[in-house]
C-alpha cells in the first residue's frame, strides 16, 4: 500500500490521462502537472486527478495571464462539484501568492525566496528598529 502523503506527478498528455484514470480507481493520489490551460485542468479533473498544477510563472513568461488558468480551473471545479484541487505552481513573487489566494487555489508551491519576500516589509523593518531604540532608552534610563 502507498503512504497517504505520496502523490504521483504525471504530466499532461494522453498517456497521462490514462494513467490518472487507472490510478484514481486504485485510490492513488495524482498530480496532473505541467498544466497550461483550464482545458487541460478540466480533463485531469474529469479522469480523477487529486490535484492539477497550472504553471503560472511559465505562462506569464510567454505573455499569457497564468493566474487566469488557476482562477478558471477553480471556478469550473466549484461549479461542477469536481473534487480535484488546484495547485498554483511556478509562483515567482509575492503578488502571485495573493492572486492565487484570491483565485481560490487550494495549494501553492512557494519558493523559499518568495516566502522571505512575503515576511519583509520596509515599514516593519523601521518599526522593529524603533522598538529596539526605545528599549535601549528605557534600559539606560
Amino acid at each position: 500500500s502507498w503512504h497517504e502523503n505520496i502523490v504521483v506527478k504525471i504530466p499532461v498528455s494522453e498517456a497521462g490521462l490514462e494513467a490518472i484514470s487507472v490510478l484514481s480507481r486504485e485510490n492513488i493520489k495524482t498530480n496532473f502537472t505541467l498544466c497550461f490551460s483550464a482545458n487541460q485542468a478540466l480533463l485531469g479533473a474529469l479522469v480523477g486527478a487529486t490535484y492539477v498544477s497550472p504553471f503560472v510563472g511559465r505562462l506569464d513568461d510567454i505573455g499569457h495571464q497564468g493566474m487566469e488558468v488557476v482562477a478558471d480551473s477553480v471556478e469550473i471545479f466549484k461549479k461542477y462539484g469536481l473534487r480535484t484541487q488546484v495547485i498554483a505552481a511556478s509562483l515567482r513573487h509575492p503578488l502571485h501568492i495573493i492572486a492565487a489566494a484570491k483565485a481560490g487555489a487550494h495549494v501553492a508551491t512557494v519558493p523559499y525566496s518568495v516566502l522571505m519576500q512575503m515576511i519583509r516589509h520596509p515599514l516593519t523593518d523601521i518599526g522593529i528598529a524603533r522598538f529596539a531604540e526605545d528599549w535601549k532608552k528605557v534600559m539606560k534610563g
